[in-house]
């Protein structure tokens, strides 16, 4: 070790907020005082999305997955006794960002410090939102403005903020191979960079600057070799389009970029200690190579699969960094890969199939078209379907779940409910009143005319970031801003991909597809129906929606007609289409935690309806005591990460139509 000169290890962050901004604020000053060396803050869906508390669409969502913030008050508790100025904050946000940094912004300016050396990201990739994480709000072409307006303003104002993340994490958990995460990632940044450099609001000398603060936010799986060559592969690809694309000819400003959270898709509730080993892969992934090593990492926590981690859980997660950066020599060598024939091979594969995929995408007018064409919807749920049939048919082994399925008692889990944190039910009616505290206090007049000014903005040409800051300082709060936006811009609903999705799984005969369409044709029958009816519903603001469409399409290529009307829709709805479309069952997609105030609303408005026999059926990650009190509820059967087998979750089905309309059980095997 004598002599080597130590690198300065990468940003260690975790991801982390819940409750209330006062109870996020305790555990990020806990969690900087472990040794964390960054922020990462996780907002609640309600505040992702763009509605305040009181909103209907976000009751049982409120602080579940993240930290609520309303309005300004909110975000000065948020950061109280942490010196912005000396911080470099991650903001996991997207359609909200502009609103979520002005607040930022305005509070780093209160406690004093200088804009100008302000250090941090915000998400601000709305493109990965219509694909795969669904917290979009506005349709592309506004969300592109909000995008443009955001960099533009930041590069003028916050040299050193990131304004935008360019995220292809969303797309791996949405089931992209490395050859997609790649071109779709850099499709997004050619379609972000276009319309900054066509806006006109920065001069053709400083583009290097724009182009500079461009940063990505990957994701990295449990296959080492093929995620560490994504990454060069990445930088290779970023440093060619920026060089010959626009111009930049510093070499510095063409550096790619990027912070990671390891693949959170791969873990599992099935024996979750086999997580932690998965972790450190995936980290090792994103440090190893010097030439190609993230500039931030944040660890899921081995419990994820189960529910949300308590800070000890957290804890382990950043230890596993702090280990390899200060105890191991990772640090004290130059690219260890440079050379391997093996490396390159790879890196040059990747290189070229994700080049053909990009000018693909450019040819259809570029990521924006391939929106709204729903190409690379139906591409991500296309490839996601094949590898869910993989798993299923144990061609892709996953420790666990479809081989070495064996264990003895695990005492990590052993008291399941006390495995992870809960947020206390109370919490919800605590933080609206709070809202409507806020409301009560404020300066109407100020807040309107800041209202009223941001609409007339946004209905011009001109950049909306300096009316958003005024609606900040004026105590307007998230959902107002955010329905000023949605009266001039309109509301987006993004493709589902389902209907073009082709069959996954084959159905030859005695396969078990094969055998669960019997079961479905069967049932039919005995019902008098034409077809089997499943309604798939994504209650509440949880955007997650891979699970509701794999579901959705293996249902179909079972037999079933589906009914999948996306995401984001109240129990009222869902009930309102069962009843309309004559549905024989309801499956309801729920991964954010707000299951126990959803699940049951819908299961009474059926009752209501006298539609007793159309069974509910529940999946996401629910704990064992909340599946336990749906079941007393009412509802049929519970499915969690553990029940990986999609065509055994249909046959379950079929049997819960059965019962509930009171048909003798099949002795069909399934």
């Amino acid at each position: 070790m004598a002599g080597r000169q130590k690198d300065r290890p990468w940003l260690m962050r975790t991801y982390a907020g819940h409750s209330t901004a006062e109870a996020s604020n305790e555990l990020y000053r806990r969690n900087l005082a472990k040794g964390q060396t960054g922020l990462s803050v996780a907002f609640d869906l309600p505040t992702q999305t763009g509605y305040d508390p009181d909103h209907i669409l976000a009751r049982g969502e409120v602080g579940r997955v993240g930290v609520p913030v309303s309005h300004l008050g909110d975000m000065r508790r948020l950061f109280q006794d942490i010196p912005l100025e000396q911080m470099n904050t991650s903001m996991t946000i997207n359609a909200t960002a502009m609103w979520l940094l002005a607040l930022y912004q305005v509070v780093a300016e209160e406690q004093g410090a200088d804009a100008t050396k302000l250090q941090g990201t915000t998400q601000n990739d709305i493109v990965k939102e219509y694909l795969s994480r669904g917290t979009h709000v506005f349709p592309p072409g506004p969300s592109l403005r909000l995008t443009t307006d955001m960099i533009t303003y930041t590069v003028n104002r916050i040299p050193k903020w990131n304004p935008i993340n360019i995220c292809s994490y969303h797309l791996q958990e949405a089931g992209a191979t490395p050859v997609q995460e790649i071109a779709y990632a850099m499709s997004t940044a050619l379609a972000v960079l276009d319309a900054v450099r066509d806006s006109g609001q920065v001069p053709e000398e400083k583009f290097g600057d724009v182009v500079a603060r461009i940063s990505f936010f990957v994701n990295a799986g449990v296959r080492f070799i093929e995620e560490m060559c994504k990454m060069r592969a990445f930088g290779r690809i970023w440093d060619q389009v920026t060089r010959e694309r626009y111009g930049i000819t510093d070499a510095k400003q063409r550096r790619f970029r990027y912070g990671v959270q390891v693949n959170s898709l791969g873990l599992t509730e099935a024996q979750p200690e086999n997580n932690v080993q998965r972790i450190v892969l995936e980290m090792l992934a994103v440090t190893l190579s010097k030439d190609a090593r993230a500039r931030a990492v944040q660890l899921p926590a081995w419990n994820e699969a189960l529910g949300l981690p308590r800070p000890w859980d957290q804890q382990w997660s950043l230890r596993i960094q702090q280990v390899l950066a200060h105890e191991s020599d990772l640090l004290e060598y130059e690219d260890i890969f440079a050379g391997s024939h093996v490396i390159e091979a790879k890196v040059d594969s990747l290189v070229t199939e994700s080049l053909a995929e990009i000018d693909r995408i450019q040819q259809m007018g570029g990521a924006m078209a391939a929106v709204e064409s729903g190409y690379l919807k139906s591409e991500l749920v296309s490839s996601h379907a094949r590898r869910r049939a993989r798993i299923e048919g144990g061609e892709e082994k996953i420790v666990g779940v479809n081989i070495y399925e064996t264990t003895e008692p695990n005492p990590l889990t052993a008291d399941l409910d006390g495995a992870i944190m809960t947020v206390d039910p109370a919490n919800e009616a605590r933080v609206i009143a709070a809202l409507h505290d806020w409301r009560d206090h404020r300066d109407e007049a100020r807040a309107s005319e800041a209202l009223a000014a941001l609409k007339k903005a946004a209905a011009g040409t001109e950049n909306l970031m300096e009316a958003t800051v005024e609606c900040a300082r004026a105590g307007v709060t998230t959902g107002e801003w955010s329905w000023a936006l949605r009266d001039v811009f309109g509301e987006f609903r993004a493709p589902t991909g389902v209907s073009s999705a082709p069959v996954a799984v084959t159905a030859e005969a005695g396969t078990p597809l094969a055998l669960v369409r019997e079961k479905v044709a069967r049932t039919a029958e005995d019902l008098g129906a034409g077809r089997l009816r499943l309604l798939v519903g994504k209650p509440g603001l949880d955007g997650h929606s891979n699970g509701a469409e794999q579901i959705a399409v293996r249902a179909r290529d079972a037999g079933f007609e589906v009914v999948y009307q996306g995401i984001r829709l109240t129990p009222e709805q869902i009930v309102s289409a069962a009843l309309a479309e004559d549905v024989h069952c309801v499956g309801l997609s729920i991964l954010s935690g707000s299951h126990a105030a959803l699940v049951p609303d819908v299961l009474n408005r059926l009752r209501g309806a006298g539609a007793n026999d159309i069974p509910v059926i529940a999946g996401g990650i629910i704990p064992p005591a909340d599946a336990a009190v749906l079941i007393e509820a009412g509802v049929a059967a519970v499915f969690t990460p553990k029940d990986f087998g999609i065509t055994e979750i249909i046959g379950r089905i079929v049997d819960e139509i059965r019962k509930a309309n009171k048909l003798d059980p099949l002795e069909v095997p399934a």
